[in-house]
């Protein structure tokens, strides 16, 4: 019976810590100050950030996150600085260089979107990925 319970003791000192790191990390609380709009955003306490339930950051793809990125960086400064930093994310992210292409279309129809005229978002071009952001600046026309 002694034995019996050393060897309960023993996995319990090995199980336990390991359970209770896990619940932790995954554990999710809901912020009760968000607005009834902002009901979706969840607060992971291993992230330290809001996250859209719907769809978390962990599952999200590194491109996917890197266009909503530059999109924001479009958004609030230019599409050049966007670019620069896509340049930047090309070179210190070499795996991420096959989706380049479809991320400066992206802004390149953004750009169209919130300047308006073609030409107008045509001047920020930058030789990134190819002709990929002027591909769609004429797309969105």
């Amino acid at each position: 019976m002694n034995s019996a319970a050393r060897r309960i003791g023993r996995t319990l000192a090995l199980v336990l810590p390991v359970v209770l790191v896990l619940s932790g990390t995954l554990a999710v609380t809901r912020v009760p100050w968000a607005s009834k709009a902002a009901e979706s955003q969840v607060l992971t306490a291993s992230s330290g950030k809001a996250a859209v339930a719907a769809a978390p950051q962990a599952a999200r793809a590194p491109q996917d996150i890197l266009r909503d990125r530059l999109l924001l960086d479009l958004q609030e400064k230019n599409p050049g600085v966007a670019l620069t930093h896509l340049q930047e994310e090309m070179n210190a992210r070499p795996s991420l260089a096959k989706h380049c292409a479809s991320i400066a279309r992206f802004l390149g129809r953004a750009a169209v979107a919130k300047y308006g005229a073609a030409h107008r978002a045509q001047e920020y071009s930058r030789p990134v990925c190819d002709t990929s952001f002027a591909t769609g600046v004429a797309a969105a026309q």
